[in-house]
């Protein structure tokens, strides 16, 4: 039996609100059997976002510090706590359906952590999945360097991973990150000293969901989808 094939590009550097809409749209595609499943891959500038869990204590930055540094807040329908996405950090929004064969959300967040630690393997860094609802992500040590909060309607997924590749982690101090008051946060270019661009750590994280997820990966150019920035 032929494997779906899953679409996928990295975008680059765009803004959040923008991408959500896309994520919806190309969700709703797949839905009513009009586009493919696809695989976003970009970096965000500075944004605090929080998920269905979290309250607006979550963020402990002042309005002043989140000016100064150009942060965004936005509220989103996935599940998890706060989160900062930002430069050099990989966001991944995969939209699949996993009907009729993968309906288990468990199996699903997974299957996500478990591409991040292949990913980093293959860079040199020893991770693991991060067990029990609290802990959800992916952990180098006591160190937390990858974050995960996604939605499913209708066994269809949207939002995903955010792994901290040369990502400013002294923005993290502006929120509870993932509820976590006491959480440690790291990223590949602080564990290894350097990291490859971002694109080419994509490229890797594209390639280990489309073996985990028994995809055929079909690369397609970023302008090949509408991202209204208006």
């Amino acid at each position: 039996m032929p494997r779906r094939p899953l679409h996928w590009t990295f975008l680059g550097r765009v803004p959040y609100a923008p991408v959500v809409a896309l994520q919806e749209r190309l969700r709703d595609d797949v839905r009513h059997g009009r586009g493919p499943e696809h695989l976003l891959l970009l970096e965000h500038p500075p944004v605090f976002t929080l998920g269905r869990n979290a309250a607006a204590a979550g963020i402990v930055a002042s309005r002043d510090w989140l000016a100064a540094r150009g942060v965004e807040v936005h509220h989103a329908n996935r599940g998890g706590q706060a989160t900062y996405h930002g430069p050099g950090q990989l966001v991944g929004y995969p939209i699949l359906n996993l009907d009729p064969d993968r309906r288990d959300v468990r199996r699903f967040v997974g299957d996500l952590q478990e591409a991040l630690v292949r990913t980093l393997a293959e860079l040199g860094i020893a991770a693991r999945r991060g067990e029990g609802s609290a802990l959800v992500g992916v952990w180098v040590g006591e160190r937390k360097i990858a974050s995960l909060g996604v939605h499913l309607a209708r066994w269809i997924s949207i939002h995903g991973f955010a792994l901290n590749v040369t990502t400013d982690l002294t923005f993290f101090q502006g929120i509870v990150a993932c509820g976590l008051p006491d959480v440690a946060m790291t990223s590949i270019a602080e564990l290894l000293g350097s990291a490859p661009p971002l694109a080419e750590v994509a490229r890797i994280a594209a390639r280990h969901l489309g073996e985990i997820f028994d995809r055929e990966l079909v690369g397609i150019p970023a302008d090949s989808l509408t991202l209204s920035l208006t």
